[in-house]
């Protein structure tokens, strides 16, 4: 049997973002496939030998654009011209390179020379080499306007940080679910297995038919605090959907009731979950919150839409729901 792995497991093995996956699908350059009864998009063999051809390109710095013609070229000739372009727009590079860099050794070679003297770069105002170096050409999109290291690590603080307004705060209302737990091991995750499970009974009951505001969401149940952390493989998840409160419910499923609460809400913008953790922060560092007991549930937005048009992974969104209560004075 042809083996298939979910875009998460697929990111990671291949050391790319998930969202990189899903650009280079959205372009045509791999395709992912539907599994029957199965909640997730996979990639077969041959996506996951065109990605690491893609990968493979992209660190010999050859533009998106171009793989995009190298795999619609079915002549062995058309490639080898894109590969010559790329070779002679690298020979630019080298030959602008190796003047700049001639240049450097010769004002390093005579401010050595003029070390003792008050210092002065009259080897920089020579007419000819300012020639030199105005006539010196990089190909296009090699220079690109630089940052500062300041400005990159600044950059980069904000990205680590959920800004408020990122964040809604919201309350749950009281429902009855169906829940469906699947725990130990499965080749596409504990997750899917369980929401799985509950996609079936939607569909089998029409679910949505008697009770199109139904809420599907889930949470890692494998440890005791119910608590998730970025990173770590669940080996149990839970997925849940409200139904009526008189709908009875057959084995797998468990018929469960829920109180309701106040959850700080963040829509996860990678999955790889990490946006787990920056939700955490955010509640650690509010003045106002902190976290309270209970699941951190990870809730399908536009639950109707998602399910009538066949539960496609790339149309799911989903939020991250972490149980807050305010502080005490």
């Amino acid at each position: 049997m042809e083996q298939m792995r979910t875009i998460s497991t697929v990111a990671k093995n291949l050391g790319i973002s998930s969202r990189m996956l899903r650009y280079y699908e959205q372009i045509g350059l791999i395709e992912s496939r539907r599994v029957e009864d199965y909640a997730y998009r996979v990639y077969d063999e041959e996506a996951i030998r065109r990605l690491r051809q893609i990968i493979i390109l992209r660190k010999l710095r050859v533009p998106v654009k171009q793989i995009r013609e190298i795999f619609g070229n079915s002549s062995a000739l058309g490639v080898i011209e894109v590969f010559e372009s790329n070779i002679r727009e690298l020979d630019e590079q080298m030959t602008a390179l190796s003047t700049v860099k001639s240049l450097l050794s010769r004002l390093v070679q005579e401010l050595q020379e003029k070390a003792n003297l008050h210092l002065q770069l009259d080897y920089l105002g020579d007419s000819s080499v300012f020639a030199v170096v105005n006539s010196i050409s990089f190909p296009k999109n090699t220079i690109q306007e630089e940052k500062s290291m300041e400005d990159l690590n600044k950059a980069n603080e904000i990205l680590q940080k959920l800004e408020d307004k990122e964040v809604r705060i919201i309350y749950l209302p009281p429902m009855t679910v169906a829940a469906a737990r699947y725990s130990g091991k499965a080749e596409y995750g504990v997750g899917p297995e369980a929401t799985g499970i509950i996609e079936k009974f939607v569909y089998d009951t029409e679910l949505l038919k008697i009770k199109p505001d139904a809420r599907g969401m889930g949470f890692d149940c494998s440890r005791e605090d119910l608590r998730v952390e970025a990173g770590v493989t669940s080996t149990a998840y839970e997925a849940w959907v409200s139904i009526p409160e008189n709908m009875e419910i057959k084995p797998p499923l468990v018929k469960k009731t829920f109180s309701g609460g106040m959850y700080a809400a963040h829509v996860l913008r990678d999955w790889n979950f990490q946006d787990w953790r920056l939700l955490r922060e955010w509640v650690s560092e509010s003045e106002r919150y902190e976290e309270a007991g209970g699941p951190c549930f990870e809730e399908i937005l536009n639950y109707y839409n998602l399910m009538n048009n066949g539960a496609k992974m790339e149309d799911t969104q989903i939020d991250l729901l972490l149980p807050i209560k305010e502080k005490t004075k």
